[in-house]
């Protein structure tokens, strides 16, 4: 694998040093410039290290914008502007202003932080780091929300070291959820074919497999959104879990100006995406090098 992955690298001229002794685990079990809960971390502290617990516990202070009506909430536009919170630090500054109780206390719909599933999955994530559990958010695309659809998704990965893999987990599936959409796999251990990584979806859509309609959320579908999410996931690999929106230069140029240069770059962060802890290296020095995808200088992160 890491012979295959240096020859690509070297095809879009990315220097990596195969020997780096940056332990990928290391990494992902601390907080990143999203994931810090900075002078809320109390919040976090005494919380259970059970992972289906810490769900209970993220759904307990969680809504998301788009089910909120099931919930039986009506919410006001500055409600609905709280889905605009990226740093984990605003979003437990808003759930305590909502409410004074401990996280393990489930609030009632009305006095959660209203979010997507990006939020989820990165509270999630702050959790599992915050207990020193590597632990990264991903986004891609799930088939359990719509028929014959892979819809714009995030969901949390934490390293299970009696195993030896990572697990995906979908913070956002509540019974609630699950009952609505049928759900009958284990949410805990969402299976690959359920949830793929954007790097997944692009290459099945370039190689054909798949038609690239198939992919995006409401009116917004097709190989440029593909393409955003593949960025996006890259991002969160190297702890900037962006919103599912945020887009500038590779995320946000129309599909008719991506040059030939950019699909390769885009091919190239696809493999190294889905090459687990042996891409790490790749992983890094591939968003340290290559400023397209990249956050922007001054780029606002409240």
């Amino acid at each position: 694998m890491d012979t295959l992955l240096a020859a690509v690298s070297r095809q879009v001229g990315v220097r990596v040093d195969l020997h780096s002794s940056d332990d990928p685990l290391a990494y992902y079990a601390r907080p990143g410039f999203m994931t810090d809960p900075q002078e809320y971390s109390d919040l976090l502290s005494g919380l259970p290290t059970d992972v289906g617990a810490l769900c209970s516990i993220v759904q307990g202070v969680l809504v998301h914008l788009f089910w909120s009506e099931r919930y039986g909430l009506t919410l006001s536009d500055d409600r609905k502007r709280e889905v605009q919170i990226r740093p984990v630090a605003r979003m437990l500054a808003r759930i305590r202003a909502l409410s004074d109780r401990p996280l393990t206390v489930a609030r009632p719909p009305e006095q959660r932080l209203v979010g997507n599933c990006r939020h989820f999955a990165t509270l999630l994530c702050a959790v599992l780091r915050q207990q020193g559990v590597p632990a990264r958010a991903r986004c891609g695309f799930a088939r359990y929300f719509e028929p014959d659809h892979y819809e714009d998704h995030w969901i949390c990965e934490y390293w299970a070291s009696t195993e030896q893999r990572w697990v995906g987990v979908d913070a956002q599936l509540d019974q609630l959820q699950r009952r609505v959409l049928g759900i009958h796999f284990d949410s805990l251990d969402v299976p690959p074919d359920q949830f793929l990584t954007a790097g997944k979806a692009w290459q099945m859509c370039r190689a054909g497999a798949a038609d690239p309609g198939q992919f995006g959320i409401l009116d917004k579908r097709g190989i440029g959104f593909v393409r955003g999410n593949l960025v996006r996931d890259m991002l969160a690999l190297n702890k900037m879990e962006v919103l599912p929106w945020d887009g500038w230069g590779l995320v946000a140029k129309p599909e008719e100006e991506v040059s030939q240069d950019e699909r390769e770059l885009l091919d190239y962060l696809a493999t190294i995406t889905l090459a687990g802890n042996e891409g790490f290296s790749q992983v890094r020095s591939a968003y340290e090098q290559d400023a397209r995808i990249r956050v922007p200088p001054g780029w606002p992160a409240r």
